[in-house]
């Protein structure tokens, strides 16, 4: 089981590495395929699973509070630290928390879980983009805009400017449209969801394709004690946490396994984007790579249990 899913993963991921050190896919091109996960396949892979579930099959509460409660406060912890322990700025701090506790969930979540447990992921895939998306980044977006204002700036219009932005976000649109369609008991035309299927059935490839050419140009070298605490944050605390939060629910052994192996997962590439617009990239990039080295050992220790929690 181990095997079937590791393999394929890091096969393309390989693939994807290869193909961009040896100049046979350009860093534009990468570019490309990865604005095409994100507005186009992702979003095209949730419309048309969640369309066809019913509200009881996509709506968790348990599973919603314990993931979002773990990451808010994760986020805080890190926000914390990084503040006063080492001594970062607002605008630095509130970028650097969002490494710690955001995973890469749009990538290597949706390729994992759609060869664990195919369409089915679209649930755990939802609820978990909601939480980052629309808490984790959004808080992200305020604080470190907060950061670069000057004193005495009205911090409603950051606000209101923020949500808009999230708000045109194609992942969130395509969960809310999802959503709206299970609750109007709207099925989408057989045509309609046969087009978005097949674009669903490109992300999870393109996703590890672009993570592996993503790759190229990180380094080890500059490594500090930030690094490691960051990392250690994401990849180890936070599933930790979301576990623990998790078996206070009492929540299916599923859902168990399936949210501590999205917190498990290595930050994702939106961190290094972010960190570069904010000017952060020297302390978040080394980071980003060794959470992305140890995340994958993390998760493969997981999946290890998967034929005891999925079965």
């Amino acid at each position: 089981m181990l095997f079937t899913i590791l393999f394929p993963i890091c096969a393309v991921v390989f693939l994807g590495y290869i193909a961009a050190r040896t100049q046979f896919i350009t860093p534009s091109l990468i570019t490309a395929m990865s604005q095409f996960v994100m507005k186009i396949s992702l979003p095209a892979f949730l419309l048309q699973a969640l369309a066809s579930k019913h509200l009881n099959d996509i709506w968790s509460p348990q599973y919603f509070i314990a993931y979002a409660g773990g990451s808010l406060l994760l986020y805080g912890v890190v926000f914390f630290c990084c503040r006063y322990f080492f001594k970062a700025s607002l605008t630095e701090s509130g970028v650097l928390a969002m490494g710690g506790s955001m995973s890469n969930t749009g990538f290597i979540g949706t390729a994992i879980l759609t060869l664990l447990i195919g369409s089915h992921s679209a649930i755990y895939l939802s609820l978990t983009l909601i939480v980052e998306n629309l808490l984790i980044v959004t808080l992200m977006l305020i604080l470190a805009e907060r950061g670069l204002q000057a004193p005495g700036t009205a911090g409603k219009s950051i606000l209101t400017g923020t949500l808009l932005r999230i708000l045109k976000n194609p992942v969130i649109l395509s969960i809310m449209l999802g959503i709206l369609c299970i609750l109007l008991d709207i099925q989408l035309p057989e045509l309609l969801s046969s087009t978005l299927k097949m674009l669903g059935q490109t992300a999870s490839p393109l996703a590890l394709f672009v993570i592996g050419g993503s790759l190229i140009g990180m380094n080890l070298r500059s490594l500090t004690a930030f690094s490691w605490f960051l990392t250690a944050m994401k990849v180890i605390v936070m599933p930790l946490l979301i576990f623990s939060l998790l078996s206070a629910f009492d929540v299916s052994r599923e859902m168990l396994f399936i949210g501590t192996l999205l917190a498990a997962l290595p930050m994702p590439i939106a961190f290094g984007i972010f960190a570069q617009h904010y000017g952060v990239q020297d302390k978040a990039l080394p980071p980003l790579v060794l959470s992305t080295l140890i995340g994958f050992i993390v998760v493969a220790v997981i999946l290890t249990q998967s034929g005891y929690y999925l079965s």
